[in-house]
Parts: C-alpha cells; structure tokens; sequence
C-alpha cells in the first residue's frame, strides 16, 4: 500500500502549510479506482489509487475538473496533487461531503449553465479516459465525424481487439456509416460536458449545493450528459422540465438518446464484457428500426 506518511507530507509541501498526522480510511465504491479518505487532524481529503502508470489518467481528471471550476457553473471538488509515487498513482482532492439534498430544478440550471459555456470545435485540449478506456479528444469541426471516429468508432476498435461478438462488432460498424439521419435538422453545438454523467457522478453537498465529480471531459452535444443520466438512474420530470427552461432541447432527443449511450455501454462491454454486449446489440438494432 501507498506511504500515507509520505503522501501526506507531499501534499502539505504543496499547500505550503504543515498537516497534522494522517489518518485514513477506506471508502467504499468505484470500479476502476481504490479510494480513501485523508484525514490530517480536522482537515480532510479525498484520495483515489490506481497503478503508477495510470497517473496520466489522474492528471486529465484534474483538467476537466479545473476547466469546470473556471466555468463558475456547478460545485466540483478542488484537485490538490496529483502525482505517483513509482507503485501507485494518486489524485489527492477536497473532500465534499455529498449528504446533502439534492435538489433535481438546481442541478438542472446549473448543467444547462455549463452546457451554455461553449467552444469553436469539438474535442478537448487532451486526451482522457472514460472508464480505464483511453479517449481520444482531437478537434473537429464536424460532430457526426468526431462521434463516428473517437466514440463508436474506437470503441468498436477496442472491441475487436477485446474479441467481442462478432455481430455486434459487424452492425456497429454498418451503423457508423448511417449516422446523418439521427441529425436531420439538428446542427449539435459544441457544449462543455461533463462526459460521464451518470448518477454516480453527481450528487449535493451539505448545502444542497449540486455537485459533479469524475468527469471525462470534452465539447460536444450537449445530449450527450443528458443521455447518459438517463443510461444508470434518471434525473426525473422536474430536472427536464427545468432544464428546458435554461436550455432549449430539441424534439429529436429521444431518438438520438440510444445514439449517445451505445458508447458508453459499448464502453461498459469492453470493460465488463458479459450483459452489456446484449444491451449494446438490442440498441443498435433499435436504431436501425429507427433507418427503416
């Protein structure tokens, strides 16, 4: 396990102030990270672990954070080191405590103020990670291109190399090339997402202030955060409704929806393997009914 000890005076080195003596403890969750609370007397932290040569991944964690803090939309934890120590790579942040009440009409207008903040092109400044999986940011000018390349595609790359059905692999592949119908009348504009909304993700702090944490960060449609709240819980009619109000949705989202979330759970498949291959499969196969 990681020197505590150490980490701790790495981290007051870099708040320039001494912390008292570590104590720390396990919390529970997370599939791809180990993660930990710090505490140095009456302050806290939240630590997450993972192999030394994931600490890349830790550093474009704190990117995303940091390019949403500057946003001034939406609480996200502060990031205070990032770093390896040669075994064990580690992102060192505020730790907010999320037992507050959420309340879905705030976080809807402070994502739809995020999703306000807005870039030329889509992508990102650098590569990130959803999940463990590598993701590929590069700028584009054309959405249908970005996704067809750096989302379906990739992930239907991995697939191959992972072997997964050959099927699925087969109508995935047929179905990047029948992509401009989903978007007929629909020119998606490049909104900062968080890139990894699912409820998991989000949540409020003591105030009831909402927060937003392990992002995958990129500019892109911004269907995409709404989508995948909808993909692992749902954030309810009032969050829609007030939503709208902030942020106009076009009426093609439903369909467009499935379009969204077959990367992540071509993602989870990759990932996981096992049920999400099938759901991947019975989605691609609803959205060419949806062709006919």
């Amino acid at each position: 396990m990681i020197d505590w000890s150490q980490l701790s005076l790495t981290l007051a080195a870099q708040l320039e102030r001494p912390l008292a003596d570590a104590q720390v403890r396990p919390l529970a969750g997370g599939d791809i990270n180990r993660a930990f609370r710090l505490d140095c007397g009456a302050e806290r932290f939240f630590v997450k672990l993972n192999a030394a040569g994931r600490e890349a991944m830790f550093v474009a964690e704190r990117a995303g954070l940091e390019t949403i803090r500057r946003s001034r939309t939406i609480r996200v934890p502060a990031v205070y080191l990032t770093g390896s120590d040669g075994e064990y790579a580690y992102i060192v942040m505020e730790y907010v405590d999320l037992g507050g009440p959420l309340d879905p009409g705030r976080l809807a207008q402070a994502l739809a103020a995020m999703h306000g903040c807005m870039h030329e092109r889509f992508g990102y400044y650098g590569d990130n990670t959803i999940g463990s999986s590598a993701q590929v940011n590069s700028w584009n000018g054309d959405w249908i291109e970005f996704w067809r390349e750096h989302r379906l595609g990739a992930q239907l790359q991995l697939a191959q190399c992972n072997g997964l059905d050959r099927q699925l692999i087969d109508r995935g592949w047929q179905l990047t090339e029948n992509l401009a119908p989903f978007f007929a009348g629909y020119q998606p504009r490049p909104s900062l997402l968080h890139g990894d909304l699912w409820s998991g993700n989000y949540g409020a702090d003591s105030s009831g202030n909402p927060v937003i944490y392990d992002p995958a960060c990129y500019y892109g449609d911004h269907e995409v955060d709404l989508a995948m709240m909808e993909l692992f819980g749902n954030p309810g009619v009032r969050f829609f409704d007030t939503y709208r109000d902030h942020f106009p949705m076009d009426r093609g989202y439903p369909e467009r929806r499935d379009f969204y979330n077959l990367y992540h759970l071509l993602n989870h498949a990759n990932l996981f393997g096992a049920g999400y291959v099938t759901r991947a499969r019975q989605v691609i196969e609803r959205m060419f009914a949806q062709l006919r």
